[in-house]
């Protein structure tokens, strides 16, 4: 099969398009035949090595110091299920698919082998391969944040910065779910789309600084790391949360002060994983009714 590898760590001219063996799907796994993938931002981080020092030794001896363990990129895909194993029961082939690789990676390929338990679902009809793709990081890493470290309540006031891009919209469109009510912080040729995924109040950033407005929050979400943490944090409400997704060595300081010593929090924990409690399952929204917008 076709796929996009590197065997060094470097920019982008590292990628290269070859041929590789095709994966056989073991008796719980279910082969894909990828049809869509994106570029996240894990994906050039990986690439060139490029993480916190704090990071650089678990990852160098998870994925490789001189050179890539795993050489195929990509952990978002949509496709078409191809065969299946000998145990699987929820899917067959010809199934339409999407889903996310994870630590696994390897999207940037023809084909993909996926755990029938993994992150992966049916695709929605109303949304096009393409479209079905670029809706899977981001989505997880917003609901991660807003509902497991940020408990997000109803009627919460919550800033999100960066809020047109993939995790962005997202958390939009999830703090909104959640009840909130949400200020996002963008570029000014993106206010209209920040609007319509149903933010409450828009901040042009190119125009206006929000840490001048002295309004307060619950919850201020840095989608980009580029926020200012002391003015973030003189912004935040008693008990408020100050959640970032790009984090360097003195934001990690401060997240493991603030847990044991402050009632303002920061948090620098990036996950993503498969949400399952008390009826919300993201895999299981009805996107028949209600078409999740997605920006990557």
């Amino acid at each position: 099969m076709k796929a996009v590898i590197f065997k060094q760590y470097g920019g982008p001219e590292v990628l290269k398009l070859t041929k590789i063996e095709t994966p056989v799907p073991k008796d719980n796994e279910v082969l894909v035949n990828i049809h869509a993938t994106t570029v996240t931002a894990e994906d050039p981080k990986m690439r060139g090595f490029n993480h916190p020092p704090l990071l650089k030794l678990p990852v160098g001896l998870i994925f490789g110091f001189k050179k890539p363990k795993k050489p195929v990129l990509g952990i978002e895909f949509s496709g078409i299920v191809k065969a299946v194993g000998a145990k699987v029961k929820r899917y067959k082939s010809g199934d339409s698919v999407f889903g996310y690789t994870g630590l696994s990676f390897g999207a940037y390929a023809e084909y993909k082998c996926i755990p029938e338990k993994g992150l992966m679902h049916f695709k929605p009809k109303n949304l096009s391969f393409e479209e079905s793709a670029c809706m899977v990081n981001g989505a997880l890493t917003a609901l991660a944040y807003l509902k497991k470290k940020g408990k997000i309540k109803e009627k919460d006031n919550i800033l999100i910065y960066g809020a047109s891009g993939s995790v962005g919209t997202a958390a939009v469109q999830l703090a909104k779910y959640f009840g909130a009510y949400v200020t996002g912080v963008c570029s000014t040729k993106n206010m209209e789309l920040v609007k319509s995924v149903g933010a409450d109040f828009v901040i042009d950033y190119t125009k206006q600084d929000f840490t001048k407005d002295n309004k307060k929050y619950d919850i201020i979400f840095d989608t980009v790391g580029k926020t200012s943490m002391k003015e973030c944090m003189n912004l935040l409400r008693p008990k408020g949360k100050y959640l970032l997704t790009e984090f360097g060595f003195l934001h990690i300081r401060a997240a493991i002060y603030t847990s044991l010593f402050k009632s303002k929090k920061v948090i620098v924990a990036s996950s993503n994983f498969h949400w399952k409690k008390k009826g919300f399952d993201l895999s299981k929204r009805d996107y028949g009714k209600r078409k999740f917008q997605t920006c990557n």
